[in-house]
């Protein structure tokens, strides 16, 4: 039934009211509150409860104004955010009454706070600081003592001083509703309330640094910042989260060159205004004690990790040069990190096409790419995952892979999804499931062919790393495919990598062979771009042995024991956070990122390096002059991209699940020590179901060992019901999990 005309406006749009704001008169949406309509129009009105993506919560008052409604003026000064709009309504913000409230609810907070702005974190950037000086009186009539709270310890990254906390219910609310890990809540009533964890343990949520945002006071802070630097002394630099391929934006805070911290920057369309904790906190990776600073050389003959010596980036420059002279064309391997930037991916295609080789691929953790599958932008843009009527999630732990993904699944099931589960371990994740298949990886494809969802108008198909990266991928896939057109759904498959789709769309592919035939098939000398060895592959025990027998050219970030042991020439090159760059996201949207950190010791750009290294070998393409004309030359390149043999599952025994560890993820994030101090990094073990466990012989906490074609690890043993029968699960990203390759695996006692 459509809404009548507005007998005030009757020129308004549908399911519009007037109302008069200080006299300003505008339409705003029926059934809006006050303050919404109010920061529409850009008439301040003080707050600290409310927040514009939490639940209304109305308990800190500040808000309140005058209201008159058919010429009769409220009784009581009304909450804003509140108290709906209605039409012909009158609000007063800045009447004497509204002032007045105002300035009372302001004295009532401050009444126990305490005034340590000197020594807060928080001080000069802190809501309460900002209010009180608009609305707060010059003097306090307060003699009293002020009570004190004590502080809990909320784990490695949330720092808290509760003494100073308003109790505005902010953080609360976000466990609550967005995070939808209900940590956070109210404890005894009045003036003994106070806000905590209920059992005193550490927050577990992976959204959990968004907490400090949302706070207006110093209670919740940066644990990794505190006491690093003040507000008015950090530069702020626009930068992208590297961790995932959503690519969320943020601002890098930093101070004489140096990154302290990360802030969310609104974009609705990616990110909103929250941040994961890894791309909040893996920052700190980039300071790490083994980071490369200066162009070292190998001497002698043997892949002892001491063996190098520092050089100048002239005599480092032409070893490399005259490496890969020698070892053009088909014996000849370039592999780059999924993260590489646009700029640095198209120069990296330039150098291999000088050079004559097909061997250049960014698809490192993928075992099967039979297919020839690469990664593309989302058949549905991450925005509209929100309002999906189903989500069916294949392959996937979707929860640690893109954290803000999953949230938006969430934003979905809020709002009434129906939410399935095609996968060889049942993830934790932050909503209910309509429907979860637990299968070995093996029957994912059949398993999601037999799901039945019905014809849905916006059906969402998201297919992540466990499925992308194991050796039924292909397989997979396909069936994703199938199911997509069978139900009308839309296909979302998670780029592996923070920029894959932008080196896809750049022609970082192989036109011979892919990573893991490159390697399997050891060439005789290797150029690797951003990568730790031992942990970025698919197969480390292949690539870590293809590596240390060839010549191998490492453009790294730092000189870790792997880098070292398989390299001949470490070139130093910036992390993202110190260079001008651009990355792709999973949308297909390009986002740039701007130079942050200064380039410490010897390290250089990428691109420069690149550059002067294209230049020494006379190639084509490499005669811009700075990054403005390196981006004008740039253009997408169409690969026919060849595609892998087919996985070969091993021996017989039991299957192998693999997810990334949500803080293994890279080597910056490995180096963030908050991070790897955080209950999410559980450490290397093997999960495996109480059934299969002991068909095998194991018990919970025993040492297991667990052997591939690939290698042998030796795990301590964890058991859940949540597993597969027939299935073992671990997570990637570890040292001990690195043997693991096939995707069958022999189980033994250790």
């Amino acid at each position: 039934m459509s809404t009548p005309p507005s007998p005030v406006n009757p020129n308004l749009p549908p399911d519009h009211v007037t109302v008069f704001i200080d006299g300003v008169e505008m339409a705003t949406p029926k059934n809006s509150m006050i303050i919404h309509a109010a920061d529409k129009a850009g008439i301040p009105i003080p707050r600290f409860c409310y927040h514009d993506k939490l639940p209304i919560a109305a308990n800190c008052r500040m808000c309140l104004v005058e209201a008159e409604m058919g010429g009769r003026m409220s009784p009581k000064p009304l909450p804003a955010c509140a108290t709906p709009v209605a039409d012909g309504m009158k609000v007063f913000t800045r009447s004497e009454k509204a002032l007045k409230s105002q300035r009372n609810v302001m004295e009532f907070l401050l009444i126990n706070h305490p005034l340590d702005c000197p020594i807060c974190d928080q001080g000069g950037e802190c809501e309460l600081q900002d209010v009180s000086m608009g609305y707060g009186r010059g003097i306090s009539r307060y003699s009293e003592k002020k009570r004190v709270v004590a502080d809990e310890d909320m784990g490695p990254l949330v720092a808290t001083e509760m003494t100073r906390c308003i109790q505005c219910t902010r953080c609360v609310r976000f466990t609550a509703d967005i995070a939808g890990t209900y940590e956070l809540g109210g404890m005894q009533r009045g003036e003994n309330l106070q806000i905590g964890t209920f059992d005193g343990k550490p927050l577990t949520t992976e959204l959990s640094g968004n907490v400090i945002d949302v706070c207006p006071v110093g209670a919740l802070t940066n644990k990794v910042f505190q006491f690093k630097a003040r507000p008015w002394e950090l530069i702020a630099k626009d930068s992208l989260g590297f961790q995932d391929a959503l690519g969320s934006n943020l601002f890098l805070h930093a101070r004489r060159g140096d990154v302290m911290r990360a802030v969310p920057r609104d974009n609705e369309s990616v990110n909103e205004c929250w941040l994961s904790d890894r791309d909040r906190f893996a920052n700190q990776g980039m300071y790490a004690d083994d980071r490369a600073l200066v162009p070292m050389i190998r001497v002698g003959e043997g892949n002892e990790t001491s063996d190098f010596r520092e050089a100048s980036w002239d005599e480092a420059l032409g070893l490399a040069a005259q490496i890969l002279r020698d070892h053009a064309g088909d014996s000849l391997g370039v592999l780059v990190h999924p993260a590489t930037s646009n700029e640095e991916g198209a120069l990296l295609t330039r150098l291999a096409a000088s050079l004559e080789t097909g061997n250049i691929d960014h698809r490192l953790s993928q075992h099967d790419v039979s297919d020839a599958a690469v990664a593309e932008v989302s058949g549905v843009p991450v925005e509209d995952i929100a309002h999906a009527d189903v989500v069916v999630i294949v392959g996937s732990h979707l929860r640690h892979e893109v954290p803000l993904l999953h949230h938006r699944v969430r934003q979905a099931w809020q709002r009434g999804a129906k939410v399935y589960s095609v996968n060889p371990v049942e993830f934790d994740v932050a909503f209910d499931l309509a429907g979860s298949i637990i299968v070995p990886p093996s029957q994912i494809a059949e398993a999601l062919g037999s799901l039945d969802i019905g014809q849905v108008e916006r059906a969402v198909v998201i297919v992540g790393g466990v499925a992308e990266n194991g050796q039924h991928a292909s397989s997979i896939r396909k069936a994703a495919r199938d199911f997509a057109s069978k139900s009308g759904a839309r296909l979302c498959r998670i780029p592996q990598g923070a920029n894959a789709v932008g080196l896809s769309q750049l022609g970082v592919l192989p036109s011979q062979r892919p990573t893991q035939d490159m390697l399997r098939e050891a060439r005789q000398a290797y150029v690797i771009y951003g990568i730790e060895p031992g942990l970025d592959f698919a197969d480390q025990g292949v690539a870590m042995r293809a590596l240390a027998g060839a010549k191998t050219i490492a453009f790294s970030h730092y000189a870790c024991r792997s880098t070292r042991s398989v390299a001949d020439v470490i070139l130093p090159v910036a992390l993202l956070p110190e260079l001008e760059a651009s990355l792709t996201n999973i949308d297909g949207f390009e986002q740039r990122a701007y130079p942050a950190g200064k380039l410490r010791g010897d390290v250089r750009e990428g691109w420069r390096v690149l550059r002067a290294l294209g230049a020494a070998l006379f190639a084509d393409g490499f005669g811009f002059n700075d990054l403005a004309g390196l981006r004008a030359s740039i253009q997408p390149r169409a690969v026919e991209v060849r595609g892998g043999n087919v996985a070969q599952p091993g021996a017989p025994g039991i299957e192998l699940a693999v997810s990334q560890a949500i803080y293994r993820s890279d080597a910056t994030v490995r180096r963030a020590a908050a991070l790897q101090a955080h209950p999410l990094n559980v450490g290397a073990r093997a999960v495996l179901n109480p059934e299969t466990a002991a068909s095998a012989g194991l018990a919970d906490g025993v040492m297991g060992k667990f052997s591939t074609a690939a290698g042998t690890a030796t795990l301590p043993v964890a058991l859940s019901d949540k597993v597969s029968p027939g299935v073992v699960w671990v997570e990637s990203g570890y040292g001990a999990t690195a043997p693991l390759a096939a995707s069958r695996v022999e189980v033994k006692s250790a």
